[in-house]
């Protein structure tokens, strides 16, 4: 029977996390499962948990939003220890990529009897990361300053405050020029973001890159370019559906290896987590990660 390590940042999500874990702690224990519980004050701290729990031979549960998966994930990739996710976030892109169940029954069933499937990762390097992975995404431009207002909010939760934190950044934003090299392609344009995505899906249920399957050894790079705000407003309603990659305004091109530069110091984007600005390079790494689904 699987043994399992559960990663929980409690200070994330108020009580979401701890409530998302004991519905199927409790059946994984019924089984006769082992598991154990973690608790991480940060994400560091998460990644040497996870670290620590994998070289023990464990199963490691990444509990929480997207921020959590990749940043467990993350520090998983390359190790060959199997990642389990206990969706307990705002967006959960990289679950629902994954098709992962919402109710604790069929998500106990998968973590007990699934069978680890080899995934890609994306190893991330710029100033603030040295050859970080994460699992779904790298994103540069409004949608980082809008996903840092989102996280930021009190108020708003889920795709509530993605929108109120688009319409906060788009208000002030002023277009980019931007240099994209796709596998030494480069591609110059003016606009409003550039996402690296190994996941279809970013910013709480948006489904931004149709086309990107998480175990093809390719990133779909999604270019956005300038378009008066009121077409941007449409495409953005379009990103539900995945319908706006019809759009001119809209471009993508599939690579192994993606360095974005700006003509300013824009903030970009990782799983969630913006903390660094531009330039980045993403680069996939086929088949890193191992995942229950």
């Amino acid at each position: 029977m699987r043994q399992f390590t559960a990663v929980v940042n409690p200070s994330a999500g108020g009580a979401t996390a701890a409530t998302a874990l004991r519905g199927v702690a409790r059946l994984l224990r019924e089984a006769g499962a082992g598991l154990e519980t973690e608790h991480s004050g940060s994400l560091a701290h998460a990644r040497e948990l996870a670290l620590r729990a994998g070289e023990r031979g464990r199963v490691v549960l990444a509990v929480g939003g997207d921020g959590m998966a990749g940043c467990v994930g993350g520090a998983l990739s390359g190790t060959g220890t199997p990642l389990g996710l206990v969706p307990a976030g705002r967006g959960n892109d990289f679950a629902r990529a994954l098709g992962l169940p919402d109710e604790p029954a069929r998500l106990a069933a998968v973590l007990l009897h699934g069978e680890p499937r080899a995934v890609d990762t994306v190893e991330v390097t710029s100033a603030v990361h040295d050859r970080t992975a994460v699992l779904g995404s790298v994103y540069a431009g409004v949608d980082a300053l809008a996903n840092r207002h989102a996280n930021r909010s009190r108020l708003l939760r889920g795709t509530a405050a993605y929108y109120a934190g688009a319409l906060r950044a788009v208000a002030g934003w002023r277009p980019a020029r931007y240099r994209v090299t796709v596998d030494g392609a480069e591609h110059s344009f003016t606009g409003y973001t550039v996402v690296a995505a190994n996941s279809g899906y970013y910013g709480f249920d948006r489904l931004v890159a149709p086309g990107a399957r998480i175990d093809d050894g390719l990133l779909d790079v999604v270019m956005i370019h300038h378009a008066p705000r009121r077409l941007f407003f449409a495409l953005m309603n379009e990103l539900a559906s995945g319908a706006h990659v019809r759009r001119p305004q809209v471009r993508v091109v599939r690579g192994r290896e993606i360095r974005v530069e700006a003509d300013r110091p824009l903030p970009y984007g990782a799983d969630g987590e913006v903390d660094a600005v531009l330039p980045v390079t993403a680069r996939v790494l086929p088949g890193g990660l191992r995942v229950l689904c």
